[in-house]
């Protein structure tokens, strides 16, 4: 009997360890689970800190490049106007060294602007009628007109390029002349009408004053 009883003893203890055993090992896997939830947010949290601050206003790229484009073309366009007069200038100025009695001239051309490109164009014109009635039982004539340009593209190679049929010369605003040998009416007056002729511009945009 004393026998039977040590050995129950025994298995109780033994199922009792086995059990907590059990119990342990839960525990541990949840213990587990909790350490890498926090390392994972840990890492978040650093990573976070660690991206660069981006700015929340963004900025104008397209208008930016569309307002330095069109500053690249105005300072483009002048430094033409500029060079056009200065090369038509000293062209005339050479001529009216040549005058009899006139030397040493210097002449300032103020232009308008650079020279202009025309372009063949198809146009197509079209006109529609409608008569309309009303709810009263009056009627009108509607008409409406269409009149459309295209610029005419001709192939050269692989590219289409606009047929330019003319180039128009700026026009002339104003011709200032200083010169040795104009001081008479008689001398002034034929290099005003010299010049009027070469830049097709009247005669009262062109002053001629003697050099001192």
């Amino acid at each position: 009997m004393k026998n039977k009883l040590t050995s129950f003893l025994k298995q109780t203890n033994s199922n009792e360890q086995a059990s907590g055993q059990e119990k342990k090992q839960p525990s541990k896997k949840i213990g587990f689970i909790i350490i890498l939830g926090l390392i994972g947010i840990l890492f978040m949290v650093i990573s976070n800190f660690m991206k660069p601050q981006q700015d929340t206003q963004p900025v104008p790229y397209e208008d930016t490049q569309i307002e330095i484009s069109e500053e690249a073309a105005s300072q483009s366009m002048n430094g033409e106007v500029k060079e056009l007069e200065n090369e038509l200038g000293d062209q005339l100025a050479a001529m009216l060294n040549k005058m009899d009695g006139v030397s040493e001239t210097e002449v300032m051309i103020n232009l308008e602007a650079t020279s202009e490109q025309v372009y063949e164009k198809n146009r197509t014109t079209g006109q529609q009628t409608t008569d309309e009635t009303d709810r009263n039982g009056g009627t009108r004539v509607v008409q409406d007109q269409t009149d459309d340009h295209q610029v005419v593209l001709y192939r050269q190679g692989d590219q289409e390029t606009p047929l330019l049929v003319q180039t128009k010369q700026p026009e002339v605003r104003g011709v200032f002349i200083v010169a040795q040998g104009i001081e008479s009416q008689s001398t002034k007056s034929q290099v005003i009408e010299a010049v009027s002729r070469v830049l097709d511009v009247p005669s009262h945009k062109i002053s001629v004053m003697p050099k001192n």
